[in-house]
């Protein structure tokens, strides 16, 4: 089948090492369906949504954005989570190490160990055996979305669907130009920087940083070969990365959705969530008709 790319307007208002790490068996209650608190390995935490009637269904696991957490800005996760499970997918939306409930030091945050993090909670779905392991997708915001192309760039035939929402396009460019220069040079000069982010402080350590070079996102998204849906809004950053990445992608199928006046977040937090309804609502399609 010939690839095609679709790049569209939305007209809205705005394994054996890895498996051994996990903590085995999810308990008996998550079996049944709805949601349920899980610890998936190496102390992350994640809430597991698996749908009513359905046995072994699709998954979608849910990596969030820079100093977000599992249940992301304006409960869009948590959200996606209930829209997917009436679809008939199941859902694990994680913590990244240091983050929400889970274990670990925010300051040894680093792109390769929340790569790491997604490892692991992928491995805790197949494990759990509760869900189909041929159909799992996975989507990404802002930060996450790049680690949701290098986590399937490392592991080609881990995720059958990629969706992302914001995403960066070019790590060390995205955070420079977000945080400033000044941070990165105080974070090589002393080692550790502390930052005001507006909904919460955060301190990073120089490896942070470092990390941001290790990897192309660009590279990463010519890699994956399942399906691809990137979703930006056009006054974001991210607007400039979605068109060409798709058109670069060997996804199939694959589609851009650039969200007229959409912010961020899309305006999850104003006074409307027509917005994030939408990209919601159409995440929730994409990954029933992908899986």
């Amino acid at each position: 089948m010939r690839t095609r790319a679709i790049v569209t307007i939305i007209l809205t208002a705005g394994l054996s090492a890895i498996l051994g790490g996990c903590m085995g068996m999810p308990p008996a209650s998550v079996a049944r369906s709805g949601e349920a608190t899980v610890e998936v390995g190496n102390g992350i935490i994640g809430t597991l949504n698996l749908p009513a009637g359905v046995k072994y269904p699709p998954a979608v696991l849910m990596l969030h954005g820079f100093g977000s957490s599992r249940d992301e800005v304006g409960n869009m996760y948590k959200q996606l989570a209930s829209e997917l499970a009436a679809k008939g997918v199941a859902s694990l939306r994680i913590d990244f190490r240091g983050f929400g409930k889970s274990d670990g030091d925010t300051g040894a945050t680093t792109v390769d160990g929340q790569v790491n993090d997604a490892e692991t909670a992928y491995a805790y779905m197949i494990k759990s055996k509760a869900v189909d392991a041929s159909r799992i997708g996975v989507i990404g915001f802002s930060l996450g979305g790049g680690i949701s192309a290098v986590t399937c760039a490392t592991h080609p035939d881990w995720f059958k669907s990629m969706v992302t929402w914001s995403s960066v396009g070019d790590f060390t460019k995205d955070f420079t130009e977000e945080l400033g220069q000044e941070t990165f040079d105080t974070a090589r000069a002393k080692g550790v920087v502390g930052l005001d982010l507006g909904w919460r402080t955060i301190v990073l350590k120089k490896d942070f940083f470092d990390s941001l070079a290790k990897h192309d996102v660009a590279q990463a998204v010519s890699m994956f070969h399942g399906a691809y849906l990137a979703i930006a809004g056009s006054k974001d950053f991210s607007a400039a990365y979605a068109p060409e990445f798709v058109r670069s992608a060997p996804a199939n199928p694959k589609e851009a959705w650039i969200v007229p006046n959409g912010d961020h977040i899309y305006g999850v937090l104003g006074d409307s969530r027509v917005m994030a309804d939408s990209v919601i609502a159409k995440t929730a399609e994409w990954f029933a008709k992908t899986l």
